[in-house]
């Protein structure tokens, strides 16, 4: 499996909310719903702007393009960024999938798209480096992106039996396709794993790590895969990712070792043994630093009933 791939599905998006759009007139809405959630949104028609409350400058978005908030950091939108935004929860409910909800009248911006639910346990370490908005243009050849968001408003729209389903399974799609287009459009600008996986030599590296991560890998072999010398290789990767190559290595054997004990209910012998260490200690010494417990702990705070 690919590091987009193997990403995605430790992070186990769900399809909460697939439903659409439609505003008129002046309207902002402040989203201030997206910790441990990632929203992926079309505009289907007319236009409207994506803002951060004091943060960098607005983004435009028209007819044609998808936008992506994974970094759960809160986002507006609206049809122009001087308009008080209102909370979005306001006007959306979070309980109409697969329904479009009308702000204004509507008539002037149409978006669709799906909130997606994330697996917390994992959430924050892999989605935060992200940008706090990732804009896609689907314009030009970038058909299959265009067809799943078709598809999605056609069954919608028709609402035939099995049509809820069928959305959200393609809003899966969206979703994966958006990452996609956003890493060959020039990723490489940002910080972070998929920032990363848009460099094709610290790719081949990433690659390699989630390949084989019980591999003793070291600076000079990772170097090598991503066919540079040891030094420009560290410092580029940690430029790229924000990190060391050796502390991502540790940092995705944890998310692993997390999975594996509370998923698969692994030992933690087999789970140490699994990714790479011949000591039970030394792999619960870097799973506490790392993950904030030791492996025992964790997994009972993880499995632990949920209170009334």
């Amino acid at each position: 499996m690919d590091p987009l791939s193997e990403i995605l599905a430790l992070l186990k998006p769900r399809s909460a909310i697939t439903a659409g759009f439609d505003a008129g007139g002046a309207w902002a809405l402040a989203l201030d719903d997206l910790a441990g959630r990632i929203k992926c949104y079309a505009v289907i028609r007319g236009a409207c702007w994506l803002w951060l409350e004091g943060g960098a400058a607005p983004v435009r978005l028209q007819a044609g393009d998808c936008f992506v908030l994974p970094s759960g950091r809160p986002v507006c939108i609206g049809s122009d960024p001087a308009v008080p935004a209102r909370p979005a929860r306001e006007v959306l409910d979070p309980n109409r999938s697969g329904a479009v909800v009308t702000c204004n009248g509507g008539g002037d911006v149409y978006l669709a798209g799906s909130r997606f639910d994330v697996d917390g346990r994992h959430a924050g370490a892999l989605l935060r480096s992200l940008p706090p908005i990732i804009k896609v243009e689907t314009s030009g050849d970038q058909a299959r992106l265009r067809w799943s968001i078709e598809l999605m408003m056609q069954e919608m729209r028709e609402a035939r039996p099995g049509a809820f389903l069928i959305a959200q399974q393609l809003s899966h799609m969206m979703l994966v396709q958006a990452l996609r287009l956003h890493l060959a459009s020039g990723a490489q600008r940002e910080i972070g794993w998929l920032a990363a996986l848009a460099d094709p030599q610290i790719s081949a590296a990433i690659v390699a790590i989630h390949a084989a991560p019980a591999f003793a890998w070291t600076l000079p072999d990772l170097a090598r895969r991503a066919g540079m010398s040891r030094s420009v290789f560290a410092r580029r990767f940690r430029d790229r990712v924000g990190e060391t190559p050796i502390g991502y290595l540790t940092r995705w054997r944890m998310t692993l070792a997390a999975e594996r004990l509370v998923q698969d209910r692994r030992s933690v012998a087999e789970v140490a043994l699994s990714l790479g260490y011949t000591s039970e200690n030394a792999f619960s010494t870097a799973f506490a630093r790392r993950m904030g417990c030791a492996p025992g702990r964790y997994v009972r705070e993880a499995t632990r009933p949920a209170g009334p």
